[in-house]
């Protein structure tokens, strides 16, 4: 079982100056909710500098935080004899290659079946770390790279260096749409106003998040590309695709209506309309390694169904005689 208590040190960075202090500790610690970070504040088991505050008290920026985290035991997330990909492994991390259709937590209406369950099977001592040790996560239906920490200490330093964004996480996604060339989509998000289950681009009081994308290869009517995250909000790929009216194909929650190109050929179209998930890969990863403070980088190659799907798209391409440049 998880122990009791645990501290945890973190920097205010400056970009949070001017913010709450729950404000800015739910964006810095998100593996507790917003309510119970300010019950502890409440109960002083957070300190500023030193000092008991408020919820409600600003912060300037670059203030040495300490909290006494106290953990819930983990007793209903249970071992399963699950396969896991397991690309690398060492005494303070594990590497997974997440297949789609895979929940990576338990929770409401997923209490079996999950990646978590399937590592509690591969390493029991991962219940004395919080959340077994899975520091970034994937949606449901997005393939590939994540890391999980196997000790306390590994665990505070791969926050640390996500919340420093010095962690490196590439993606490779199909939208819809000819993009002319790569960019940048720097608009903040937050949960959608009256649809919770959502996010959205937020005007005003949305967090911070930038998304950088170039153009790996050109269709009729697609674009492949590589996207690369300097923040990491919840579906913050899939939000920002779609505000920049190029929304990954197969995505159920933000690609609206499918949009099929004239004179499509048959395997196209069946091919969009029977893809079953968002067209989204995490293909790279990358950080310093929490124990031998080396650089470590992994990759993995697409999965059979984009790698199927980018084949007709090809096709279609050549069916109607039309010629695009990789980039």
């Amino acid at each position: 079982m998880m122990s009791e208590s645990e501290s945890l040190q973190l920097v205010i960075p400056p970009h949070l100056a001017g913010q709450r202090l729950d404000q800015a500790l739910a964006e810095l610690v998100p593996d507790y909710s917003r309510s119970r970070l300010q019950q502890w504040i409440k109960d002083a088991r957070v300190t500023v500098n030193g000092e008991k505050c408020r919820p409600r008290d600003k912060l300037r920026g670059n203030e040495q935080v300490l909290i006494e985290v106290e953990h819930e035991p983990q007793t209903s997330w249970q071992a399963e004899d699950l396969p896991v990909d397991i690309v690398y492994e060492d005494e303070a991390i594990i590497i997974i290659n997440k297949p789609a259709n895979l929940v990576v937590h338990p929770g409401t209406g997923n209490h079996s079946g999950t990646l978590v369950n399937g590592l509690l099977h591969h390493d029991a001592k991962l219940i004395e770390v919080p959340r077994c040790g899975i520091v970034h996560r994937l949606d449901k239906d997005t393939t590939g790279l994540l890391v999980v920490a196997r000790t306390m200490a590994a665990h505070t330093k791969l926050v640390e260096r996500l919340q420093a964004r010095d962690v490196k996480r590439e993606y490779e996604a199909i939208v819809t749409g000819t993009m002319t060339a790569g960019g940048t989509v720097d608009e903040p998000m937050g949960r959608h106003p009256t649809q919770r289950t959502r996010m959205a681009v937020l005007v005003s009081g949305g967090k911070p998040a930038i998304t950088h994308y170039r153009v790996k290869q050109h269709f009729r009517a697609h674009t492949h590309v590589q996207v690369n995250l300097e923040t990491g909000r919840t579906h913050q790929i899939r939000v920002h695709m779609a505000h920049i009216r190029h929304p990954i194909v197969g995505d159920p929650v933000y690609g609206g209506r499918l949009r099929l190109p004239p004179k499509s050929t048959d395997a196209l179209i069946d091919s969009l309309r029977a893809f079953p998930r968002q067209a989204l890969h995490a293909a790279r990863l990358g950080f310093v390694h929490p124990l031998t403070e080396a650089p470590v980088e992994w990759s993995v190659a697409l999965p059979d169904d984009m790698q199927a799907l980018l084949q007709v798209l090809k096709e279609d391409n050549r069916e109607h005689q039309e010629q695009f440049d990789d980039y």
